[in-house]
């Protein structure tokens, strides 16, 4: 058994018609505007040029058809006549001269003529060239009009044929039988369709230059929108992202959705330009302050060690002392760089919201069931222990008596977070200011609150306080200004956590910083606060 031969592959399908090249690049130079005109215009040409040819087409059918029915109506009278003796027209064939250019012939039954009459005196191109018409051709007509040239074949006649119904009588041939044929001039037909062609063509040459110029103002109107949404986009390149395209249409039409779309995505593309722009002003900022809160240790420790080399230092208590200064811009230089490293570790963590499997977090929590009354009654003690002239008061938040406020936290880290807190409300607040710490929940969250009765801040301050490195009074004196990472690395601490920090304040009216972290489920048990 022998296998069938492999099947030859399938041609691949021939590839369509092409414009020529240069019929390609003429149109790829024009405009959209150009370019819909000339295809409306050559549409509305087609158009009245196929309307121009049915009508005229369907206008000499009709006129071809009546001349038909007279030609056949005229023919079935002559052929019950006998032909006329003599040589003149006889009166009855005049008559037929309503039919315009008229002849009429009678033959004999082989086709010869024996009697021809014209009613015109000049028959358009010297009359029809009639075929042979014997009694066999006649009868093969069986009486239906049919079209002949003319003898100089630049006319057309109409010829239909009747037998005659009785045997001829004539003298000279008794008992024949003949034919008689009767035959007019279709060149008022063809002048009646000829003009109306005619005005049919000026007529559309005339719409056709009316409809160019109305649509060449159509078309330019239509297309304004595409040209506002062009300057748009000009005025986008040059720089200015404000721009927006303007209403042009109704939100459901194709120019208005199309408005809106560009405009939603010039709003992203603003933003994001924005947003990097902030971001780069931000890096610079923080670039630039990190490099002097590091310079500042580090001119320090060089400065004390080249008095070492040099020898000033020359009794054990200067090296003591200057040891001291070196260690504590050590110490401050190491805070500096830790805290730093921290928030490097939870921006990492922040940008990677969602780790992919088996990717260890940059910055990991130890997260344990927890009250935060205990660090509330903590930072108490912390405030007493900073500035014991201070009043300060544990209450609910906002007033009122304390209550439980659990969660899933990391202790150590919140510590971290009050401790900035405090340390920002003792720092930053007159001697003997009031300090209110509140716990308790609101909602679905644990709150702990520091307030303050101090000058409070501004609008701008308030907007700036958690950035890196800034100081609402730009000092660089530590007892005053700080590193400006603390409310930064708490911010950042609470975010880690699934919280956040709040800040309500305003001029001469203090601040209240909130810590807002969401409740643990009702499974988990928090142990209570240790007593104040």
């Amino acid at each position: 058994m022998t296998g069938s031969a492999p099947s030859a592959p399938a041609a691949a399908p021939a590839p369509g018609p092409r414009l020529p090249s240069s019929l390609r690049r003429g149109l790829n130079g024009l405009s959209l505007r150009t370019r819909l005109l000339c295809l409306s215009i050559a549409l509305v040409a087609v158009g009245l040029l196929g309307t121009g040819l049915l009508v005229t087409a369907a206008l000499h059918g009709y006129l071809q058809d009546r001349v038909d029915d007279r030609l056949v109506l005229t023919g079935q009278v002559a052929a019950r006549l006998s032909p006329p003796a003599g040589t003149g027209t006889p009166t009855g064939v005049q008559a037929l001269g309503v039919l315009g250019d008229t002849t009429v012939t009678y033959l004999d039954d082989s086709g010869a003529t024996r009697r021809a009459f014209d009613v015109s005196p000049t028959p358009p191109g010297g009359g029809p060239e009639l075929p042979l018409l014997d009694h066999e051709a006649v009868l093969a007509h069986g009486g239906r009009p049919f079209t002949v040239p003319s003898h100089d074949g630049e006319h057309e006649w109409r010829v239909v044929a009747f037998t005659q119904p009785t045997p001829l009588a004539a003298p000279e041939s008794p008992g024949e039988r003949g034919s008689v044929v009767v035959a007019t001039a279709l060149d008022e037909v063809d002048r009646t369709v000829a003009k109306t062609r005619n005005l049919s063509l000026t007529m559309g040459a005339a719409l056709l230059a009316v409809l160019t110029a109305v649509g060449w103002f159509a078309v330019r109107s239509g297309l304004r929108p595409l040209t506002r949404i062009e300057e748009t986009a000009t005025a986008i390149t040059a720089g200015d992202y404000s721009h927006r395209v303007p209403e042009l249409a109704a939100p459901h039409t194709e120019v208005g959705r199309l408005a809106d779309c560009l405009n939603q995505m010039l709003t992203r593309i603003d933003t994001a330009f924005r947003a990097r722009t902030e971001a780069e002003s931000r890096a610079r900022r923080f670039f630039a302050d990190a490099s002097h809160e590091l310079r500042t240790p580090l001119v320090g420790i060089k400065g004390y060690t080249d008095l070492y080399r040099m020898g000033a230092l020359s009794t054990r208590e200067d090296l003591d002392r200057t040891m001291t200064r070196i260690a504590a811009e050590s110490q401050r230089l190491t805070r500096l760089v830790e805290e730093m490293f921290l928030l490097a570790r939870l921006d990492e963590d922040a940008h990677n919201a969602a780790p992919g499997p088996g990717r260890a977090p940059a910055f990991a929590l130890d997260l344990e069931p927890m009250d935060l009354r205990t660090l509330a009654a903590d930072a108490l003690r912390d405030v007493r222990a900073l500035d014991n002239s201070r009043p300060v008061a544990l209450t609910g938040p906002g007033g009122g008596k304390p209550s439980s406020a659990p969660a899933i936290a990391d202790e150590a880290r919140l510590r971290q977070v009050v401790s900035n807190l405090i340390g920002n409300a003792v720092t930053h607040t007159p001697a003997g200011t009031p300090i209110r710490i509140g716990v308790g929940t609101v909602g679905t969250h644990a709150v702990l609150e520091v307030a303050d009765q101090g000058p409070g801040l501004t609008g701008t301050e308030r907007d700036r306080v958690f950035d890196r490195f800034y100081r609402t009074d730009d000092s660089r004196d530590r007892a005053t200004g700080g590193s400006g990472l603390g409310l930064a690395i708490a911010q950042a601490l609470v975010a880690a956590h699934g919280g956040r920090v709040t800040l309500d304040t305003a001029p001469g009216r203090g601040c209240t910083f909130r810590v807002l972290l969401p409740l643990p489920s009702p499974s988990a048990e928090c142990p209570g606060p240790p007593p104040v």
